[in-house]
């Protein structure tokens, strides 16, 4: 029981994590139903490619605004309020009967679909510290990682037995799932006493703090490169599974399940890591598993242009177990530069990401997925970009900043 908030750590990372799934469930239910939306609404494959790209632009936009929009107002009134604007979007989206429609309702879905994650993060660390808070960001992201594993497969069940429409009234029943769940279960973390004014020069000026530190910069864009060498599969993956694999709609999951596997037995493997094992140390092993998967997936392409089951998968594998390893160092140490202001640099993280999952989804995805071998190139320079991220931070930095009790706070500077 975690005593000040009067909620178990279980129900914490349960709740937490099934709001982290609104993003993916977003991005990937629709996966299956691109071939016959495409049909539907008279549109090109670019175009479907967009459905996604637009949804992540919204969602980047928002991102600067849920963290200190929960530092100023509570974390509870801020994801509530998200919940709603994505379960209304969700209809939108069902009821929509162009593509121009469903674009516009995209955006709004991404504006709204990340509160969850961002200012989850933020509940973490309201709540615990530490080693525990790098435990429960763990199992939250067992949870959170269930849903990419799943959600094509719901999608594909779906298309099965209806349309199209039928996916986005499935994520309008689980937005209103998790409204309620968050509404009944979630307390505040996020105390009256320790909330901070909402003023718009004030949080660009904070912004500005943020980016102006070096620190934060090469641990966000290694997390960001780091996901980005499994995101460019995620979102190719209506190309790499049915055109690439020759599988069918109802077949994502032999793509998804074994890769988000990956992921969890990672995270649970950073779990039971805390405080048994430095950060340091842990993150250098995730960053070899990604290094591994790259190198195997470039040859493995070289030697067998025409891909198939299981061996096509195994780089994703070893790259989602290597990012679940990463992540939580990573984040934590990010969260615990701004003590104060742990909503606003939960943002500014998500905002780099995103901005770069939108680049991949509307413009990378497009050029490489015609090709197993680009699909690897181009995952292998983003693994290869984040550990030279990674390795500059530790040569810049006398002492990484281990989850403690009492977060160190590191002043901003760019003297390295």
């Amino acid at each position: 029981m975690i005593s000040h908030l009067g909620i178990s750590r279980a129900r914490l990372a349960f709740i937490l994590g099934a709001l982290a799934m609104l993003g993916p469930f977003s991005i990937d239910t629709i996966f299956p139903a691109f071939a016959v939306m495409q049909a539907d609404l008279h549109v090109d494959k670019v175009a479907m490619q967009q459905t996604i790209s637009m949804y992540l632009l919204g969602y980047a936009g928002m991102s600067l605004f849920h963290g200190p929009l929960s530092d100023a107002l509570g974390r509870r009134p801020v994801i509530l309020a998200g919940i709603v604007v994505f379960t209304l979007a969700s209809v939108g989206c069902a009821l929509a009967t162009s593509m121009p429609q469903i674009l516009f309702l995209r955006v709004v879905q991404g504006l709204s679909a990340g509160v969850g994650l961002i200012v989850g993060r933020a509940v973490v660390r309201d709540a615990l510290d530490g080693d525990d808070a790098q435990r429960l960001m763990s199992h939250i992201s067992m949870i959170f990682g269930v849903a990419p594993a799943i959600a094509p497969i719901i999608g594909g069940w779906i298309l099965g037995w209806s349309n199209w429409q039928a996916i986005f009234w499935f994520l309008s029943a689980f937005g209103l799932l998790m409204l309620t769940a968050t509404a009944f279960a979630l307390p505040e973390s996020h105390p009256p006493e320790r909330r901070l004014p909402l003023d718009v020069r004030a949080l660009a000026g904070a912004y500005k703090h943020i980016v102006g530190n070096r620190r934060f910069r090469l641990l966000a864009f290694a997390g960001t490169a780091n996901f980005g060498a499994l995101f460019l599969y995620i979102t190719s993956a209506p190309a790499f599974v049915l055109d690439l694999l020759k599988l069918n709609e109802q077949q994502f999951g032999y793509f998804f399940a074994p890769t988000i596997g990956g992921m969890i037995l990672g995270a649970f493997f950073s779990g039971r890591a805390a405080g048994r094992m430095t950060g340091v140390r842990l993150a250098n092993i995730g960053f070899a598993f990604c290094g591994l998967s790259a190198a195997y997936n470039i040859s493995y392409t070289l030697l067998f242009p025409t891909m198939s089951l299981p061996w096509a998968v195994l780089p994703t594998v070893l790259s989602a177990f290597g990012i679940a390893l990463v992540f939580p160092i990573l984040t934590i140490a990010i969260l615990d530069m701004y003590p104060n202001q742990r909503g606003s640099a939960s943002s500014m993280q998500a905002f780099v990401g995103l901005l770069s999952n939108a680049l991949i989804a509307g413009v990378l995805s497009p050029l490489l997925s015609d090709s197993g071998l680009h699909l690897a190139l181009g995952s292998a320079v983003f693994s290869a970009v984040a550990y030279g991220m990674w390795r500059w931070y530790l040569a810049h930095t006398d002492k990484f900043p281990e989850p403690s009790a009492t977060p160190e706070i590191l002043e901003p500077t760019d003297e390295m």
